[in-house]
């Protein structure tokens, strides 16, 4: 079976993009799955994109890691596959799209998409963890899927692999794991940040819920005021709006760029 597909990226976190509204992508071959995502044996990527019909929205968004699980979201994929979308004509500039974790609006504004997310939740603030020996400071939030932020002085001497892991499999966090943020507020609207991410299992170049989540935790702990520029480790900047509330924060909105790489075709079954 031939799958035409687009590899697309937002902010550096890239993606293997594929129209399935006939919905004959093998997407319960997780060891093909893995193995397209591989950057080693496949076309290598930080997850795959299914576009899919849906009862509630103008269209499905399915996402599964390059390990081959599936998960609720992810706000860089959503934005291109917003882009993606609306430039097959598949729905128009404004649009709603199913995902697990609810149901997303987005808007097509060229290479950029504005992405209105759902309300973040199971907020905690302020708590303390232990991992290699050290004791941390961490915010967490449901940004659509889960994330510890943690605020540090100096990213660039970060051990991030140890420190991230840690905290992605710790016992506080298990079964299902976290992503793990670290920050370095740069302004009072801005902050830059380094991403552990569930899933690729190592640093992702930019995480598009994992920068709404870190804004959110700054916000909430007062460092930074919206709307908030963030500064990921591709070096692309991302936009974050909210508004914070008594019980957490709403009309959560991730502004930035979704970008076409090049476009193939898929082999399955030989």
């Amino acid at each position: 079976m031939k799958i035409p597909f687009w590899k697309m990226h937002g902010a550096g976190n890239d993606f293997i993009m594929i129209d399935d509204r006939d919905e004959k992508f093998p997407c319960s071959d997780s060891a093909w799955l893995a193995r397209i995502g591989s950057r080693r044996t496949g076309v290598g990527c930080e997850g795959i994109i299914l576009i899919q019909n849906s009862d509630n929205a103008d269209f499905r968004m399915r996402f599964f890691n390059p390990d081959g699980a599936e998960v609720e979201m992810c706000g860089n994929g959503a934005r291109c596959v917003a882009r993606l979308a609306n430039d097959q004509g598949i729905v128009p500039t404004k649009m709603t799209i199913d995902t697990v974790a609810g149901i997303l609006e987005a808007e097509a504004m060229g290479e950029n998409v504005r992405l209105h997310m759902t309300r973040p939740q199971d907020w905690k603030l302020d708590c303390t963890l232990e991992v290699d020996g050290q004791k941390l400071r961490y915010g967490f939030v449901n940004s659509g899927v889960p994330h510890v932020v943690v605020e540090v002085d100096d990213l660039e001497t970060l051990n991030l692999e140890k420190l991230g892991s840690g905290i992605r499999y710790h016992d506080d966090f298990s079964p299902a794991g976290t992503n793990a943020n670290f920050i370095n507020i740069t302004g009072p609207n801005s902050l830059s940040l380094r991403t552990y991410e569930r899933g690729v299992e190592g640093e992702t170049l930019a995480c598009g819920t994992g920068i709404v989540a870190s804004s959110l935790v700054a916000a909430k702990s007062e460092h930074v005021k919206s709307p908030v520029t963030v500064s990921a480790a591709s070096g692309d900047v991302l936009e974050v709006g909210f508004e914070l509330t008594d019980d957490g924060a709403e009309n959560v909105t991730l502004l930035g760029s979704a970008v076409y790489v090049y476009q193939g075709e898929l082999t399955y079954g030989l």
